[in-house]
């Protein structure tokens, strides 16, 4: 069974999903390179996963929240964070890793889902 990256973002003011959220996947081995940009959908997920099949390789990668974006658009004058990187390392390829984002705009936590 092909592996898969996918993610979601929940707003921890409101304990909903983070509609409209910009994020940026980067893959770290050599010279960094973006892969792509999503925005959440109305559920804070991407419509489909990020990187499925063969396109999800062995390495490092970065998915960069645009949190401050989200946050001035949703009501928050002068949020304390800016962009949210999270670095991690694909070692299996044929697994399947979901990294959430609950955010706040002074603090968040993340962590390898299921």
């Amino acid at each position: 069974m092909p592996g898969k990256l996918s993610t979601h973002v929940l707003d921890l003011t409101t304990g909903r999903p983070a509609a409209g959220m910009r994020i940026e996947l980067w893959q770290l081995d050599g010279k960094p390179t973006m892969l792509g940009a999503v925005t959440t959908n109305a559920d804070g997920r991407t419509d489909s996963p990020l990187l499925a099949g063969t396109a999800l390789a062995v390495g490092a990668y970065e998915l960069i929240f645009f949190v401050k974006d989200y946050f001035v658009t949703h009501r928050t004058d002068s949020p304390f964070l800016d962009r949210v990187p999270v670095r991690f390392v694909i070692a299996d390829a044929s697994a399947s890793y979901h990294i959430p984002l609950l955010v706040t705009p002074w603090a968040y936590q993340t962590y390898r889902g299921s």
